[in-house]
């Protein structure tokens, strides 16, 4: 038995603010050498393909910050998620912070597992073509498994 620590990450979330949290939590845990699975289900299969268009939307995220005070309905106006999206991705360029494109390929040369779920791909219609070479197709008993071995799960 290895004494490496494992983490076991379920990523259901595909919007460009949620992207963020397993990619950085799952980099900087292979960086402290934990083996390292996330199984991208649902949502989060939004983050996994080749050609991502990740937006971020005010809506339903009242806690995000806002450059100007701003009301609910004002939000829910057409283009205000574009807005939102290129205001964001900016914003973390002049603060230094990687994009999704540079954290994935340090997750992939740091050789974190990357599942997908087989049932949501089915759900969805994805095409493996899609999707990154570097998944591996599993059902929920192969996040058990993970999981099961896991130091540390989280669902995010």
């Amino acid at each position: 038995m290895s004494d490496q620590k494992k983490m076991a990450i379920i990523a259901t979330k595909g919007t460009l603010d949620w992207a963020y949290p397993p990619l950085i939590l799952a980099t900087t845990a292979a960086a402290l050498d934990y083996d390292v699975s996330i199984f991208w289900t649902f949502y989060g299969l939004q983050v996994v393909k080749k050609q991502r268009d990740l937006k971020i939307s005010p809506l339903g995220n009242p806690a995000m910050p806002m450059p100007v005070p701003m009301p609910v309905l004002v939000q829910a106006i057409p283009g205000m998620e574009a807005m939102a999206t290129v205001m964001m991705k900016d914003k973390m360029k002049k603060k230094g912070v990687a994009s999704i494109d540079d954290l994935m390929e340090l997750a992939i040369e740091a050789e974190i597992k990357m599942i997908a779920c087989q049932m949501t791909v089915d759900l969805f219609d994805f095409k493996h073509e899609e999707l990154l070479d570097e998944l591996e197709y599993a059902g929920a008993a192969k996040f058990f498994e993970e999981a099961g071995e896991a130091d540390i799960t989280l669902y995010i």
